[in-house]
């Protein structure tokens, strides 16, 4: 019998693996912020330029954008993702309150769940029997409600995420807006913010494990229509006005 492989051989370690969802929280934010800071910079500059505003308010214009919304993608994902965290620090109680009054019935529901997912029900049964007995309340969140250290709410995390990187992308138009002469200056932000929206959704993509192809385009897109339309809206104000 080769060594290693008889009934008392224990179990090899394995490095464990590296997964993508364990990035999907700051991910989410980080890709959100960096797209919506060179978007919303570079549109407010189009907009305030077809406008024929001057360099000076454009770049009044495009600093205020950078700060006002630093600040608000850090409100708002600060806000929004504590919601989730005490969404499931209500659940985590209601379900610690469950095992101490019916802690009986709360494998019962277990061994559902596993039994459900495909194991013989006394398997399920010596299964949960463990478990519970290692962690009963991770058990049961992990299982019951889908809650897991790696992708549980983070709103701090969330929030600096989504400010810092908000502010990194708005810093990109805003520098071009800085170095463009003035009659270059609208070609100049439209052509370098598309480029570098192109770039993020690839790099987003790729981070993410989808087609980097797919994610580049469907942010190149949807960044040119924006654009588009903020620098529209400025030339019908200018002209109106």
């Amino acid at each position: 019998m080769p060594p290693g492989t008889g009934p008392a051989a224990k179990p090899r370690w394995r490095r464990p693996e590296r997964h993508r969802t364990g990035r999907t929280g700051w991910l989410r934010a980080a890709v959100l912020g960096a797209n919506d800071g060179i978007l919303s910079t570079a549109s407010l500059e189009l907009g305030v330029a077809a406008a024929h505003g001057t360099t000076t308010g454009i770049l009044i214009a495009g600093v205020s954008g950078l700060v006002a919304g630093a600040m608000s993608m850090a409100a708002g994902e600060y806000v929004s993702v504590h919601s989730q965290a005490d969404t499931e620090a209500a659940d985590l109680d209601l379900e610690r309150a469950e095992l101490r009054t019916d802690n009986r019935g709360e494998h019962q529901e277990l061994i559902a769940i596993y039994v459900g997912r495909g194991l013989d029900p006394s398997l399920a049964r010596q299964v949960v029997d463990q478990l519970m007995a290692h962690d009963a309340l991770g058990a049961h969140a992990r299982d019951e409600l889908g809650i897991s250290e790696t992708l549980k709410a983070r709103p701090i995390q969330a929030a600096l995420a989504s400010a810092g990187s908000f502010a990194v992308g708005a810093a990109l138009p805003l520098s071009v807006a800085v170095a463009a002469p003035g009659p270059m200056l609208a070609v100049l932000v439209s052509a370098s913010s598309l480029l570098s929206l192109t770039l993020l959704g690839a790099l987003a993509a790729h981070a993410g494990g989808a087609k980097m192809v797919t994610g580049a385009l469907r942010v190149a897109v949807w960044g040119a229509l924006a654009m588009g339309i903020t620098t529209g809206v400025g030339l019908l104000f200018g002209i109106v006005v």
